[in-house]
């Protein structure tokens, strides 16, 4: 039995705003499980993901998605990685949290995901990941930027959706729906009924808050992991390395294109070559 877990960690341990994790389990090719989307705390996702991990199938491949940087070599300003998105992410109209070690609470030595990782003891090898057969693996995600691929309008300038509650101004909530329909039309494609239909239920909120978005990346983040396994390599890309840092992206051809130009200027390896062109 496969795992696929998603982790919105919210880069801090924040009691007032804790991150959130979810899960599907996956055997002989059909969803048998569905562990619905919760706020969690570094050490309750660690002891969520150990529990996941307790069924009496246990010997297949669990593969955590996790929305924050788990590679940060660089003491100050963005890793290379981010570099090369931040072009794309502004032109969609979006903007790129810089990680770095003297970011006090989410990078430093200190900081809550260097302990979550060192107990977890997982594998990141993002493309060993796509084809092992067991063992625990982890990958840094983007889930903000997926949707650029996930989801039709989304890549254009200026068309990412404003879904973050938490900024009240820029909020809206047809943009909230449109996410919540994409997310479940990716987990139908990818034959998750009960992820589906737990994404179609986001549309019947009535004023979404912070904690519901997270719940929803946190779906997504499963939706990447998911999509980095099941769906053909070439609908992913793999953009930086193990050395300054990476994001595993589901990547439409024009998203692909896109990032080509920027990370073949910053040096940045696509699906661990360099473009010369």
């Amino acid at each position: 039995m496969d795992i696929y877990v998603g982790f919105d960690s919210a880069w801090t341990d924040n009691p007032k705003a804790p991150g959130a994790i979810c899960a599907v389990s996956i055997k002989n090719g059909y969803p048998v499980q569905f562990h619905a989307p919760r706020l969690v705390s570094f050490d309750q996702a660690l002891a969520f993901i150990r529990n996941v991990r307790r069924a009496p199938d246990d010997s297949g491949t669990t593969l955590i998605a996790l929305d924050q940087p788990t590679i940060v070599p660089n003491l100050t300003s963005m890793r290379p990685v981010e570099r090369a998105v931040a072009s794309l992410v502004s032109w969609l109209g979006g903007g790129v949290q810089p990680s770095n070690r003297q970011r006090k609470g989410m990078f430093c030595d200190d900081s809550p995901i260097w302990r979550f990782l060192n107990a977890l003891q997982a594998r990141e090898h993002p493309e060993e990941a796509r084809l092992a057969t067991n063992g625990l693996y982890l990958i840094e995600v983007f889930p903000a930027l997926a949707l650029a691929s996930f989801g039709d309008g989304y890549f254009g300038r200026l068309s990412a959706p404003k879904y973050n509650p938490a900024r009240t101004k820029n909020f809206h909530l047809d943009d909230w729906n449109r996410v919540v329909a994409t997310a479940a039309q990716q987990a139908h494609l990818l034959g998750c009924k009960e992820l589906a239909e737990w994404c179609h239920a986001c549309g019947k909120i009535a004023r979404p808050r912070k904690q519901d978005q997270d719940k929803l990346d946190a779906a997504l983040c499963a939706l990447i992991a998911l999509h980095w396994r099941l769906r053909p390599r070439e609908e992913s890309v793999l953009l930086g390395d193990l050395d300054t840092g990476y994001m595993v992206l589901p990547a439409s051809p024009e998203v692909r294109d896109y990032l080509t130009e920027p990370a073949r200027k910053r040096s940045v390896p696509i699906d661990g070559t360099f473009s010369r062109t």
